[in-house]
């Protein structure tokens, strides 16, 4: 049965799901994971009309003053299925890439349970850098020459042989730690040793891929999709090395700016055309269906688009930036994606205008060892600076006071008019944190704002 819909509406609402005695039915919500990407979903759900109840499993110091904080782990599939159950949530979003590799999408539907996000059998894209880059050279997708390697002393060899630069991949999940840009062969040869002998990425480590270095600037790219069409977020940038400059070890990122000015609307066509589509048309080809969300890391080079990397969920910190500039209803977006609806939503999606930035204060030594519990002040001053909210990533409460509790700590996003208006608030407002040891870039953004 459906309810025609207030006069300069062109569309029917589905009674039962949407409508109750006249009045929009809300729906208790679970999202899994803890990070920053975990809050700034929140924070947009939150905003919802149809919101309900809002379940953040395990959440962190900042996700408690949107929903309540569930001490379930985001690994543990039956605890979180069963509580689902119980609470009647209506639908589960899943954030981080360990529990989609590791099957929580397959255990939630095989009990009747909506969850948004990938299957195990499609994150697999993710889940194995050696299997997306295997499935990008039989499906042509462009990206760089790479070779495969189980054993240290044949990648060894390998890199001996193809010289420097090059780059070094723990295939396996490594939380943005585990790709290596080699300068020169001393490099190489301890990335490999890190990775393969010391095993310093756990079984991530087992395999490692070899790849050509690609030069020129990276763009991360974000397409929902419900299996059958999907919806191109506008290009974001992540800034993965610690250090100024993209000097220094990977991280998981320390700072985002979107829209990218620089892409074109034609680039982003190619984009399409080249990457996405034939993306989703060789994974059908495949017999994955994938539905939830694929973000290509892309390397814009002189002789056109390469795909780095593959994700089967949101980018973190690019998540942070997208929520702040989304103007649609997430809730409506990820429904639609589960539902098999996207093509409906296709030309209805809305956008603030104007950017955003999102910087990272992390922990002194992060991406290596790093203090934990150590007091952070200054962020409801950091609040009152225009157009500024502040998405806790590594934080807890303790006693009242927030406290550190990872690597990445706190993500300062900010909107502007302009790329420039956008990273001097956000500046502003981290000049007014403070945690002992804190460390962020100074640069974020700096190389659009002089394109």
């Amino acid at each position: 049965m459906y309810l025609k819909a207030p006069t300069g509406c062109d569309k029917y609402i589905p009674y039962i799901e949407k409508i109750t005695l006249g009045i929009i039915a809300a729906m208790d919500v679970l999202v899994v994971g803890s990070g920053g990407r975990e809050h700034a979903l929140a924070w947009k759900l939150k905003q919802s009309p149809r919101i309900g109840k809002l379940y953040i499993a395990p959440g962190n110091g900042g996700t408690s003053t949107l929903g309540e904080n569930v001490p379930i782990g985001q690994m543990e599939f039956e605890k979180l299925a069963q509580f689902a159950q119980e609470k009647k949530v209506g639908l589960t979003v899943v954030g981080p890439d360990d529990p989609l590799v590791g099957g929580i999408v397959d255990v939630f539907k095989a009990r009747g349970l909506r969850i948004w996000g990938p299957s195990r059998e499609a994150a697999q894209i993710e889940g194995s850098k050696a299997f997306s880059k295997q499935f990008m050279h039989e499906a042509k997708i462009p990206t760089a020459e790479f070779a495969v390697f189980s054993n240290a002393a044949l990648a060894l060899a390998h890199v001996r042989v193809k010289g420097a630069p090059i780059v070094i991949k723990a295939s396996g999940l490594s939380l943005g730690k585990g790709v290596y840009v080699c300068r020169d062969l001393t490099e190489a040869e301890r990335a490999i040793t890190e990775i393969m002998v010391e095993r310093v990425h756990n079984d991530a480590g087992n395999e490692v891929v070899i790849e050509e270095y690609l030069d020129g600037p990276e763009i991360s790219i974000h397409a929902l999709t419900d299996g059958y069409s999907h919806i191109l977020f506008p290009a974001s940038q992540d800034h993965k090395p610690i250090g100024d400059g993209d000097v220094g070890e990977n991280t998981g990122g320390m700072g985002t700016i979107a829209p990218v000015p620089w892409v074109t609307p034609e680039m982003m066509s190619s984009v399409e055309g080249q990457i996405v589509t034939p993306t989703f048309e060789a994974l059908k080809k495949n017999g994955i269906q994938f539905q939830g969300l694929l973000y290509p890391g892309l390397k814009v080079t002189l002789g056109g688009l390469e795909v780095l990397e593959y994700n089967a969920r949101f980018g973190d910190p690019e998540t942070q930036v997208y929520m702040r500039l989304l103007k649609t209803d997430l809730l409506d977006l990820l429904e639609a994606s589960v539902d098999g609806t996207i093509d409906a939503l296709r030309t209805k999606i809305e956008w603030h205008r104007g950017f955003a930035a999102n910087i990272v204060i992390a922990s002194g030594g992060y991406p290596g060892e790093y203090k934990k519990e150590l007091p952070i002040t200054g962020i409801e001053d950091a609040e009152k600076v225009e157009g500024v909210v502040t998405f806790h990533a590594g934080t807890k409460i303790e006693n009242g006071q927030v406290v550190t509790a990872g690597g990445r700590v706190l993500g300062v996003s900010a909107i502007g008019g302009t790329l420039k208006q956008a990273l001097d608030r956000a500046y502003e407002a981290v000049g007014e944190i403070y945690f002992e040891g804190m460390y962020f870039r100074r640069d974020i953004g700096a190389k659009s704002l002089s394109a």
